[in-house]
């Protein structure tokens, strides 16, 4: 007996009404990215390896799915790489490609390939499905979606209080009230790491830093200390886990703390000009918060860094994040490129739009009548009037075969579709139609108009 199919771990098969909720979230993002100026491009679901090894550090590169070379891809390996299992020096030899770990590398490197053909500043939009060898839980898959806003070519702060507009855009679009933008900078990472003596553990030190909300106050320390961090710097950094107060206030505390750090006091000027203009401007909806231990631990961010929390709740990691990488392009030869960009996770906000109810009913609404099929006569007949209502962007249908009316009737209910219509001899010889409406019951005799009215 053959074994029941199956499917990835981390991996989903998503059903009709699920497709239309996610399709409902994209055009919505879509429809706002294009509003502020954003144009569309795509990327291939794989990249040479070398495009995507070290640009997100050490966990990052563990992540990355690679793809195996087709034909003998064992026959380059010296017998000593596989004897004492050699992974690190056999991965090359066998595997060239790699599924993409996210938008932003692939990005970059269409700005570098392209230069020639793209105006800049360049604004792009990308929604396509990205891939990481992550332990799968509850918002976290292997293949997932991701929208992605970047502007390249422009170092001005003004892009930086545009996205965290377009997020409140967005999530007030969605219904998704009370989010909280999380806004940090890298240069005041950099800056605390020099005043704590700990600039060349800069790396290890954000990346612990970041694990905060995960692993708590203690998990951070002990991880730090793991890495090489000084106690002695550890006591010097212990009141960004409690750092509290008002946005102003906040970055004054930064301020008196980073006052010795010139690079540190850049990034309080950057934070300050964003902050300030997103608070005169005025969000819709959307919460804007400054948080010293968001770190976001990926090598390229150099500037502003955000991600978004999920409204009070609701337990669910960050549903949106980005930054400014002013040395991305840099690694592919293109210099003096800067760039910011946002991403929006499609699969958790899909979780939290579901846990909170807030899909319209429309979303998942199916076809608006079925066409009863009573024999070949019947069904052309009315599949003349379904071609026009169609026309009319109507969504209706005809029952493909001749099978017992109750069956027919049956699948209407099924699919949730409220209205059949009846088409037999006596409705032919008079032109008309039967409507009858499959939640109350009641059934009417009506012309074409009538009926395309009813359906409307």
């Amino acid at each position: 007996m053959a074994s029941k199919p199956s499917i990835p771990k981390g991996t989903r098969d998503f059903s009709p009404a699920e497709v239309a909720k996610r399709q409902y979230i994209i055009q919505t993002i879509k429809s706002n990215f294009e509003k502020f100026g954003f144009q569309p491009i795509e990327t291939p679901s794989f990249e040479n390896s070398e495009t995507l090894m070290g640009k997100y550090g050490e966990e990052g590169d563990r992540l990355i799915f690679k793809i195996l070379n087709s034909g003998e891809y064992l026959k380059d390996v010296p017998l000593e790489f596989l004897e004492y299992k050699q992974e690190k020096a056999i991965t090359p030899k066998i595997s060239e490609k790699a599924l993409r770990y996210d938008l932003t590398v692939p990005f970059a490197r269409y700005v570098v390939q392209h230069q020639n053909e793209i105006e800049f500043p360049f604004k792009r939009y990308q929604i396509q499905p990205v891939w990481r060898a992550d332990r799968p839980q509850k918002g976290r898959f292997r293949e997932f979606f991701q929208c992605d806003a970047d502007v390249v070519g422009s170092k001005s702060l003004w892009q930086e209080v545009e996205l965290v507009q377009l997020y409140d855009t967005v999530f007030s679009s969605l219904g998704l009230n009370g989010v909280t933008v999380k806004i940090n900078n890298r240069k005041i990472l950099s800056g605390i790491a020099e005043v704590i003596g700990a600039s060349d553990k800069l790396i290890d030190f954000t990346v612990a830093l970041d694990k905060l909300d995960k692993i708590g106050e203690d998990g951070v320390k002990k991880e730090m200390i793991e890495k090489g961090i000084s106690e002695e710097a550890i006591v010097k950094v212990q009141p960004l886990f409690n750092f509290t107060g008002s946005i102003s206030e906040k970055i004054e505390k930064l301020s008196q703390l980073l006052a010795t750090s010139e690079e540190g006091m850049k990034g309080v000027e950057e934070l300050r000009f964003i902050c300030d203009n997103v608070a005169n401007l005025g969000l819709t909806t959307a919460i804007l918060d400054l948080d010293v231990t968001l770190a976001r631990g990926l090598n390229y961010y150099t500037g502003a860094i955000f991600e978004v929390a999920a409204p009070k709740g609701v337990a669910m990691g960050s549903i949106g994040g980005g930054g400014r990488y002013d040395d991305l392009t840099g690694i592919f030869g293109l210099k003096n490129m800067s760039g910011v960009g946002i991403s929006f996770g499609l699969d958790r906000i899909y979780l939290v739009i579901e846990e909170l109810g807030l899909f319209p009913e429309t979303v998942t609404e199916s076809s608006k009548a079925l066409f009863i099929n009573y024999g070949d006569a019947e069904a052309f007949y009315a599949l003349q009037a379904i071609k026009n209502l169609r026309a009319s962007g109507i969504k209706v249908e005809l029952y493909p075969d001749k099978a017992k009316v109750g069956k027919q009737f049956q699948y209407a209910d099924k699919r949730n579709i409220p209205f059949a219509v009846i088409v037999g001899g006596e409705e032919m010889s008079s032109n008309t139609f039967s409507l009858k409406n499959l939640v109350s019951g009641e059934q009417i005799s009506v012309d074409f108009e009538a009926l395309r009215e009813a359906l409307i």
